[in-house]
């Protein structure tokens, strides 16, 4: 897996979701230059969630813009199904809901044979027993802070408890992703419950600036994580 993953340390991932897609190339190289780490992709299918976003022809055509590694997020019924058009078309890991399978392992097991990072995600009540069979083998663990399927949604703090457990669950190599309504307000929060990578898509490039906006929820995490340490 790429060390940018293995390595402990704040992570700011841009979602696209909340990106003018006319202007798509020009969105990401602000937050690239910006420092953001990861570049998150939602992918929604319109069935697992209410809403129908993009596919791997919108991933190959971004991959050569930019060199940030693709967090690619299959908020899809059938992730067996399309991880590889996903793999091939450029992205670095595949999160998928463990909400949608009987057979987690066989999902893990795909997507790392395609040679990919695996995370697997869960929804606002989705207990933590509920991946536990998987959890020592995936790279990224996602916590969604608001039901998937649209963007610019309120926080919801009463997932911060499974972030805690989390956290003292996860080895140092793997990662804790939290996504929803994360912006400046939200950001310590999340980061002192325990989580190390922050997506934030509305907070982003809804901001007049979305690059001094990725700047600031790096600076607010770095505090609340060094608080945390103290």
């Amino acid at each position: 897996m790429s060390s940018l993953l293995t390595q402990p340390g704040i992570r700011i991932a841009p979602s696209i979701l909340a990106a003018d897609f006319g202007r798509l190339a020009e969105a990401i190289a602000v937050v690239e230059k910006a420092g953001a780490d990861l570049l998150h992709l939602d992918v929604m299918d319109g069935h697992f969630v209410p809403n129908i976003t993009f596919g791997p022809p919108l991933v190959r055509a971004i991959r050569p813009c930019t060199k940030l590694f693709f967090d690619t997020h299959l908020m899809i019924e059938d992730p067996l199904r399309y991880a590889e058009p996903f793999v091939k078309a450029g992205a670095d890991l595949l999160t998928f809901h463990t909400e949608v399978t009987d057979e987690p392992r066989k999902v893990v097991d795909h997507i790392r044979a395609l040679g990919a990072g695996v995370g697997v995600c869960l929804n606002p009540t989705t207990p933590v027993s509920s991946i536990e069979s998987i959890l020592p083998d995936v790279d990224l663990v996602l916590v969604m802070s608001v039901w998937p399927g649209f963007g610019g949604q309120a926080f919801m703090p009463e997932v911060l408890p499974k972030v805690a457990e989390l956290r003292q669950r996860l080895r140092p190599d793997q990662r804790l992703e939290i996504d929803g309504g994360i912006d400046a307000d939200t950001v310590e929060r999340a980061v002192r419950a325990g989580a190390d990578t922050l997506v934030a898509g509305s907070a982003v490039f809804g901001a007049p600036s979305p690059g001094e906006a990725v700047e600031t929820l790096r600076r607010r995490a770095q505090h609340a994580g060094r608080e945390g340490l103290s």
